[in-house]
């Protein structure tokens, strides 16, 4: 049972990854700052960093160890979540990401039929 369950978490940690760094390739061509960087091939691990705007910078680092996410302005520590609660805060960020692009996407029809 034990042996399942770790291979359950590396995989989990694996989609987790992967799911970082299309998360900083959607912000970087979004215009923000945004990095996803991983250690080695085997995908156990990855820093990811999105600066937000003027000193807004999100951290959020995922290994075999834990998962937090760190919110920080003008370099102090606003909010630091582990486990759960980091990987729901990565959510609400991706929903900021798709929903800036569903609303760009729906002022590129608007203004196209204007023309």
């Amino acid at each position: 049972m034990f042996l399942r369950l770790a291979q359950q978490h590396r995989q989990f940690v694996q989609d987790l990854v992967m799911n970082l760094q299309a998360l900083a390739i959607v912000l970087e061509r979004r215009g923000y700052l945004a990095s996803c960087y991983t250690c080695g091939d085997q995908m156990n691990s990855a820093s990811f960093m999105v600066s937000l705007g003027e000193n807004h910078l999100i951290r959020f680092l995922v290994s075999d160890y834990g998962i937090t996410w760190t919110e920080m302005r003008d370099d102090r520590e606003l909010m630091k979540l582990e486990g759960a609660e980091a990987v729901n805060q990565l959510q609400e960020l991706a929903n900021i990401a798709k929903h800036s692009m569903q609303a760009n996407s729906t002022n590129k029809v608007l203004l196209a039929k204007r023309v």
